[in-house]
């Protein structure tokens, strides 16, 4: 980075500290009154931010020059609204008066929610806040209350309780009770999920910093344990949850329930009893406690008698908490000692994570007695929160509400976004509880009498359906398998028009949820659909597969607005009387009017074009790229489509080549101003794209990376030299016109590729005036299916090969390949390329991931119909004993069958209609180990077509590499397992590794659409923009900014906010500030925890980066740890033989170099130097920095002649790759000299005492004791972070530069790639090479070190 440390004004921190949400107590924040913070929140937008964002789009690129719907562009009509906070006073009853900090748009609601947090309130939950004796409106703004102001007085003023104001009461003093109880998490319940990063950090790493700044070089225990060694083959599970010391909970009472007396009789009633509860204190005293409108107080009721007058102490509190406290004095003690422990916790560990993370592994934990779990279980509460009015939430009319929002401005969007979002968030947990009750039976269908697989539910207005091939709907596309894809296709169909976000189309809320092996549907529900018939209602599509098909002109007018973005060609086809129909969707797509007015669109199954590879239809013949790799194949379904990102890359690869074909026949024409125009025909457009691209396709690979800024720059010139042209001369409309025919565009006159889903749809015909219109849609999806094969599958392989990107688990892998276009199906293919590839070995790591994820998805198609066949009671006995047969070593496992406990008087007879999951056949049981290990082999080669050459899980292990508690996470995480946290021996041949007792939990695996923030997403990418031009300031402005608006819409806890954080993280880190950067970064590691999991590879880098910072903060000993804990991660989840184990063992050893843990460094150092030769060649420059690396602990420990030999090595690298005269070369040489004139001395040295024996005369040896300045340097530079000194001119030109490339590249980018910000940040590790390894003096401007 070209940035001088000491030239940087740190960024405000004070902006950024402040805690993204209310709930997370972030209302105490001293300080910011002062702060004339100009926030986003309220459109009050800086002028040159304006300038940046504003429409620098250029024409879209399908040649269309308007603007997306709801695209409008950014800060034109800017509402302004000055965001400055004030504090007010708060008055409330047995405390002392404090101050607390507000900002206008707050509403009385949040202040509630704070004091209801705050140590010394949160025992209240039924007041309200009065100002002057007035009493204020609960829902209404702060700005809008009369007389509210710096200063004023708010008092706290006790309410009359109702029966809901008491039980919120008692369900709030039980949270308190549990705030430190992990059982939520663990059991996945309300929102809850682990965080582990206090267990390493000894607590908040901000104030730790201060304390242990003197004690710099105290002796601290380095030595990790021996399962984190490199070389040790042991992979210990059980370190994975460590226990957290504040779990031991303190124990405020023993029991707290609903007491048998509930409801009060009429006559009690009337004397305002409310409810009575039953305790029994940690004392061992049982005291009966009746809620009443005035508060609570003890009576004389016991367990057999009632009697509801007062008992002694005849004292009433109006909080429960305060009665306790006067009656058990343990409770009085623990219960303060609690909340002192809950308010010093980081509000991210409590916070509640938008959707649902479960864990896979949970430790044994006591079963306590909970009367609110009770109560929910029990309650008709399904699904419906309280403090909601009216029954049960209208969903649909919920979610399409939210969309209707007006969406002008930016305050307007926020709202917007935010409202869908919350909405969503909620439909999605509704859904899964709703779907889990369907499974498990609770839920009464709405066609009972006919048989299980055709039965429908409807549970809290939410529709429910199974994933079975109901009234042979689906029997021409694959039966139940299809019926099982369809949903999973229908919610990216859902997704993708929601994205498109069109006004007056409405699509409905789905949730696909997997339990149990059965796949069901969530759908809100269309007002009216239920009353009248599907044919009536359906007034556009098909409704049997496009026999008979309607069109109506509204739906064609919105439709239309969505084919640009979504590339839906709008076609005609014949209906069952051979009428022309014009549609602008597939035909299996319906438009119904329901009667609320509005336009659904529902059943978007086939939005995208089929996949031809997967489709063999009899006459067709496929290019040559795809009969080559064996394909079309025959797949188990016909619903395979082309994924949306494919068609975007392929549309954006045709571009290319668009204007290349032009730009040469202008060229030509010039050239020999010949009349004739030159035709180009379908045919030999084949010819030129293959001489236009390697056989690695660069097009394709660098749309991704936008690396190919040159070839962009190109088109750019092409483009101006044919816009220059255009209109004028004939001849270049000619030109255009081949061009356009040449890449298949449907207009003449412009780029525009579009596709028809409706080809090769079975039951589909088209009149006979479309034929040739059909032909050259049919060579288009042909070129299509050709392009994934020849240029995104080798671009992926490519990426893998040059570390661009690093997967480091099976959901990684996916998320890789689906950022190119390519489906899971192609898996094989990928598996064999890489085989095939020249650098294998650097792609081993790729491999055994493929190969464990090809395992894993086998072994879960085949766990999904055996568990069909398994009823509620066998449960864990059948899960466990898949688990054996998959993943033990014991050769012939039995199961137990459920019936073994108890014995049944009689044997109840079949019922025909049973819930879905409650088959009682135990065919299960009879599952072998080798039948098993067949199954997935077959399973493989018929869905991925690759041959597995394992006959059992040890064959498997020794054949690729793979480690067996890997396997036992991917098959956890794909299906929903928990298991139970402890050692399991998988290798026993005397045993089996799992009992029914191991297999704790089965949860649901849930798909649902994210709502995205649009606004907060533009300014993150512009941000990482200016960022990589090197304008870190303004980068940073514009991070804060995306992070306001992100934690605006999502709250304070999502992915794209975790990304947000570490890059901010990252920046404060580059400008010097080391504690912004710590608190930053603590709060991305612990959102990474939160929201994707304790043991996502993203947690794992993030736990990387917090050690650097710590490191640089002097605080050595927690760096350590952290590095240990992302190694232990690393292990579980992969294992030793990875590319990032090199970047993880050379920071560990730099540490432990750095703490003069000699030995022990040299162990990771070593082994990171072995990793990094397997995997960037032995003559890469990372490898010459790691010999370097180790030449420094050897000098350290005066072995000079190890040093030496280490250090030639690496200066052997510097010479070849970069020559004699690069700095680098030159430092590794100098450093050779110093090393030999050391060992030189110390030669002499050992002379003389050889010689003169103890009367020697010995000059003191100096050796060196690496500064720790000397270790965070070499950090930096493996983390790819670099300082580089320049002079202020320097600067100014490399900004200019880099500010003329950067037009240049924008001009060219044709289109906004929206892609999730994980995507757009590139790997630190694939950074770090660049950064490690080039020259600084010769870094090309947009440096690389930034990025990651």
């Amino acid at each position: 980075m070209v940035i001088k440390t000491d030239e940087l004004p740190a960024a405000a921190p004070a902006d950024s500290a402040r805690e993204p949400s209310s709930q997370a107590g972030g209302k105490g924040r001293p300080g910011s009154a002062e702060l004339p913070t100009v926030m986003l929140l309220n459109g009050d937008c800086p002028e040159r931010l304006k300038k940046e964002e504003g429409p620098t789009e250029l024409p879209r690129e399908n040649g269309l020059d308007e603007a997306e719907p709801g695209e409008e562009t950014t800060g034109q009509e800017v509402i302004v609204i000055q965001d400055t906070g004030f504090s007010v006073k708060i008055l409330a009853p047995g405390i002392e008066p404090f101050s607390l900090q507000v900002s206008p748009q707050e509403m009385v609601q949040e202040i509630h929610q704070v004091l209801m947090d705050r140590e010394d309130t949160c025992h209240r939950t039924c007041f309200s806040l009065h100002l002057d004796g007035n009493m204020l409106d609960h829902f209404s703004e702060l700005r809008s209350v009369e007389g509210l102001q710096e200063g004023s007085v708010l008092r706290v003023v006790e309410e009359p309780y109702t029966v809901r104001e008491a039980r919120i009461h008692v369900r709030h003093v039980r949270d308190l009770l549990k705030s430190l109880d992990p059982s939520d998490a663990f059991n996945g319940v309300d929102c809850n999920s682990l965080s582990f990063l206090s267990v390493f950090t000894d607590g908040d790493l901000g104030d730790s910093g201060k304390r242990k700044k003197g004690l710099e070089m105290d002796p601290i225990d380095c030595t990790p344990p021996e399962y984190i060694l490199p070389g040790s083959r042991e992979r210990p599970l059980c370190p994975l949850q460590p226990q957290n010391r504040d779990w031991k909970p303190l124990q405020c009472l023993k029991v707290l329930t609903m007491s048998g007396w509930n409801p009060p009789p009429g006559n009690r009633k009337m004397h305002g009893d409310l409810m009575y509860l039953f305790v029994i204190t940690a004392e061992d005293r049982q005291v009966s406690i009746t809620a009443s409108t005035r508060g609570f107080y003890l009576n004389q009721s016991t367990a057999y008698h009632f009697n509801p007058k007062p008992a002694s102490p005849r004292f009433l509190s109006h909080s429960l908490v305060e009665l306790l406290n006067q009656i058990s004095p343990t409770f009085k003690k623990n219960f303060a000692a609690l909340q002192k422990k809950r308010v010093q916790r980081h509000p991210f560990e409590r916070i509640a994570t938008p959707f649902q993370v479960y864990s896979w592994t949970a430790p044994q934990a006591e079963h306590a007695m909970d009367c609110v779990r009770a109560e929910d279980a029990y309650t008709s509460r399904l699904g419906y929160e309280e403090h909601i009015p009216g029954q049960t939430r209208d969903w649909n009319e919920e979610l399409q509400t939210t969309r209707e929002l007006p969406r002008k401005n930016l305050p307007e969007r926020l709202l917007r976004e935010r409202a869908i979002f919350k909405v969503h968030s909620d439909f999605t947990a509704a859904a899964t509880r709703g779907a889990m009750a369907v499974i498990d039976g609770n839920v009464m269908a709405i066609n009972p009498s006919e048989e299980t697989k055709m039965q429908m539910f409807i549970w809290n207005n939410i529709f429910f359906s199974l994933g079975f091939d109901v009234r042979d709907h689906y029997k021409d596309f694959g039966g139940d398998v299809a019926a099982y894809v369809a949903p999973a296709n229908d919610l990216n169909g859902v997704r993708t028009y929601n994205a498109v976000d069109v006004e007056g189309l409405y699509t409905l809320g789905t949730v696909v949820v997997d339990y149990r092996g059965y796949r069901v549907t969530a759908q809100s529900i269309i007002p009216g659909i239920l009353e009248r018939d599907q044919e009536q209602s359906v007034i556009y599509g098909s409704i049997d597969f496009g026999k008979t098909v309607v069109s109506h002109p509204r739906y064609l007018e919105l439709l239309e607005r969505t084919s640009r973005p979504l590339k839906i060609l709008r076609h005609r086809v014949l209906n069952d009387r051979d009428e022309e129909v014009e549609l602008c969707s597939s035909v299996e797509c319906k438009g119904i009017i329901g009667n609320d007015g509005r336009h659904y669109i529902l059943d978007l199954l086939r939005t995208f074009p089929p996949d031809l590879n997967f489709l063999p239809v009899p006459g067709e013949q496929l290019p040559e790229e795809c009969t080559r790799a064996g394909f079309p194949r025959n797949h188990r379904h016909k619903l395979c489509c082309l994924r949306q990102e494919l068609v975007d890359a392929f549309v954006e690869h045709r571009y290319l080549l668009f204007m290349k074909l032009a730009a040469l026949q202008l060229m030509q024409q010039k050239a020999s101003k010949v009349e004739s125009p030159i035709s180009l025909e379908n045919g030999s457009l084949l010819s030129l794209e293959s001489k236009s691209e390697d056989p690695l396709g660069p097009e394709a690979g660098s749309e991704e990376e936008g690396s190919s800024a040159s070839g962009l720059a190109k088109v750019k010139e092409l483009a101006e030299t044919i816009a220059s042209d255009d209109g004028t001369d004939p001849r270049s409309r000619e030109v255009i016109r081949n061009a356009c025919k040449a890449v298949g565009s449907i207009s003449s006159t412009a780029f525009d590729v579009r596709f028809n889903p409706d080809i090769f749809s079975p039951g589909v015909r088209f009149p006979e005036s479309c034929q040739e219109e059909v032909r050259d849609q049919k060579q288009l999806l042909k070129d299509a299916a050709a392009f994934l094969l020849s240029c995104q599958i080798p671009g992926l392989v490519k990426d893998c090969t040059d570390h661009v990107v690093l997967p480091m688990d099976g959901a990684t892998l996916s998320e890789v390949m689906r950022q190119r276009g390519i489906n899971m199906r192609y898996l094989g293919k990928v598996l064999d390329l890489v085989l095939r590839s020249p650098a294998r070995d650097q792609l081993d790591h790729i491999y055994k991931i493929g190969i464990g994820e090809l395992i894993t998805r086998s072994a879960k198609h085949i766990f999904k119909t055996y568990l069909q066949g398994v009823e509620l009671s066998g449960l864990s006995a059948a899960i466990s004993h898949f688990l054996n047969c998959f993943l033990s070593s014991y050769p012939n496992p039995v199961a137990h069958l459920p019936a073994d406990e108890l014995i049944s008087k009689k044997r109840n007879r079949r019922r025909r209609n049973r819930p879905p999951g409650a088959a009682d056949n135990t065919a299960w049981a009879v599952m072998t180990p080798q039948e098993l290990w067949k199954n997935i082999c077959q399973e493989a080669k018929n869905y991925f077509d690759f041959s597995l050459e394992c006959e059992s899980v040890d064959q498997a292990v020794e054949t690729y590499g793979l480690q067996k508690i890997t396997l036992l996470r991917e098959i956890s995480l794909k299906t929903g397992i928990q298991v139970l946290l402890k050692e399991y021996s998988f290798d026993s041949r005397h045993k089996p590794a799992f009992t029914e007792e191991d297999v704790l939990n089965i949860f649901p695996v849930v798909k649902h659409v994210n709502p995205k923030a649009s606004d907060a997403f533009h300014f993150f990418q512009s941000g990482q923009a200016k960022v990589q031009q090197g304008f870190l300031k303004e980068g940073c402005e514009l991070i804060n900014e995306a992070l306001n608006l992100f934690n605006n819409v999502y709250g304070a806890m999502h992915v794209e906010i975790c990304a947000c954080l570490r890059l901010l993280a990252r920046l404060h880190y580059i400008m010097g500030d080391y504690a912004e950067a710590l608190s930053n970064q603590q709060k991305a590691v612990l959102m990474s925890e939160r929201v994707m999991g304790i043991e996502h590879p993203n947690t794992i880098q993030e736990y990387m980066h917090l050690a650097l910072y710590c490191f640089a903060s002097s605080q050595l000993s927690t760096a350590l740890s952290l590095l240990y804990r992302a190694r232990y991660l690393m292990l579980l989840v992969f294992g030793e033989d990875h590319p990032e184990m090199a970047l993880l063992d050379n920071n560990i050893g730099l540490v432990l170099h750095g703490v003069m843990e000699y030995d022990l460094s040299l162990r990771f150092l070593e082994n990171a130097l072995a990793v990094s030769t397997k995997y960037h060649g032995p003559k890469s420059l990372k490898v010459a920095l790691s010999h370097h690396l180790v030449a420094r602990v050897y000098e350290s420990k005066a072995e000079f002649r190890s040093a030496l030999q280490h250090e030639k090595e690496g200066y052997t690298i510097y010479k070849t790759q970069l020559g004699e005269d690069h700095e680098k070369t030159k430092e590794s040489s100098e450093y050779l000299k110093c090393l030999t004139q050391q060992a030189v001395a110390l030669q002499r040295t050992m002379n003389e005492i050889y010689r003169n024996g103890p009367s020697a005369n010995i000059p003191p040896l100096k050796f060196t004791a690496p500064s720790m300045a000397s270790v965070l340097e070499q950090l930096n530079v493996i983390n790819g972070i670099l300082f580089i000194p320049l002079s202020q001119k320097d600067l100014e030109n490399l900004k200019a530069e880099v500010a003329r490339r950067h037009q240049l590249q924008e001009a060219s980018k044709n289109r906004d790639k929206a892609e999730e910000p994980m995507a757009t940040e590139p790997d630190p590790a694939g950074a770090s090479e660049d950064a490690a390894s080039q020259p600084q003096g010769a870094k090309d401007p947009p440096s690389p070190s930034l990025q990651g």
